[in-house]
Order: C-alpha cells, then structure tokens, then sequence
C-alpha cells in the first residue's frame, strides 16, 4: 500500500520541521544546567548528602524550630563540604608532579558540590516552615520524607539510565530506597 504525501499547503508534522540553529542552541544551553543539578544528585557525593541531610533532620528533631533545625542542617552540611574539599586538595598534593593548587581546588568543588545540591530540597520545604508557609511539623516532616523520596528517584534513574527494564526498575527504587533508609538510621544512631 503506498502513502500518500501531504498536500503541499499542510506540512507533513511539526516533527519534521528544521530547528532553527538559535533556538537549539538555547534549548542546549538551558539544557546543561538542568543535567549538571540531576547528575550532582546521583554522584556520590549528592548521595553523601542526602543521606547526611536527613539524617541531621532527624537529629535535629530536638530543635525547637524549622530554622534552627536549618541553620543546622545548613551549617554542617557547610563544614562537611569544605571537609571533603581540604581532603581533596590534601590527597592532591602526593601526586607526582604535585598538581597546581588552583587546580586541585577547583576539581575539589567540582567533585563535591552534590553534597550542597542535596541539601537544596529539604532546606527549602524546611524554610516554608520557617516562614510559617506550612506548619512547621509538616515542613519538617516533608524535608525528612523528601530525602528519601530523592533516594527512589536516584534508584530509578540510575537503572533507567542504564536501559533496565521496569522489574529492575522497580528494583532500584527498592534498594535504594531501603539501604538509604537503613544508613541514614545507622547515622541517627551515630549522632
């Protein structure tokens, strides 16, 4: 059976039509932050973080408010960051040749700033309490289920990203989902 083209006054899809070059670069540009934010996430140490930010949360129940329970999430999460930078930069130095030290700071924030990313969420729904948005035990409550809702996120993306059908999918929400749970009890435990 053949088809029958279109006629000449309708387009053949909205598809098929060119892209003009500025607008790709644009939908590129607007692109690459996005990628940046959801890679920090799944990175090790976006990982790192979230498992410390609710784990600090939940420490944190103490506190008598949502701001201070964000001034110290925000405040550790601070330290522990500029901790793993001056780790970075420290390792850096038993290299052969030792690499510059502009050089070794700058990967050091590069490879770590997942762990400021993964704060940005629960810092936010932390702050709606803290402005009196919402109650401030549903904001607290929210900032503590939103570490592990971003765990099954990463769960799913990773195997997503690796072409995994929906079992393994499944699967890797669980796991992460689960053993993320398991290490941030383990951390309130700790602390």
């Amino acid at each position: 059976m053949e088809s029958v083209p279109p006629p000449p006054d309708e387009p053949a899809s909205r598809a098929a039509a060119p892209v003009p070059p500025a607008t790709s670069a644009l939908r590129a540009a607007a692109a690459r932050p996005a990628r940046h934010v959801l890679s920090a996430y799944s990175g090790e140490h976006g990982v790192y973080g979230i498992v410390l930010v609710t784990a600090l949360i939940a420490v944190g129940w103490n506190d008598d408010t949502d701001l201070e329970v964000l001034l110290f999430v925000v405040g550790t999460v601070l330290v522990f960051w500029l901790a793993h930078i001056y780790a970075s930069v420290v390792a850096s130095r038993a290299a052969a040749p030792p690499v510059p030290l502009r050089t070794a700071l700058s990967h050091g924030i590069r490879h770590t700033y997942g762990m400021l990313v993964a704060m940005l969420i629960p810092a936010l729904l932390l702050s709606l309490g803290a402005l009196g948005i919402v109650e401030e035990y549903t904001a607290y409550f929210l900032a503590l289920g939103s570490g592990i809702v971003l765990l099954a996120l990463i769960g799913y993306a990773n195997a997503a990203r690796n072409g995994s059908t929906w079992g393994w999918r499944l699967a890797g929400i669980a796991s992460t989902t689960l053993l993320g749970a398991l290490v941030i009890g383990l951390s309130i435990i700790a602390h």
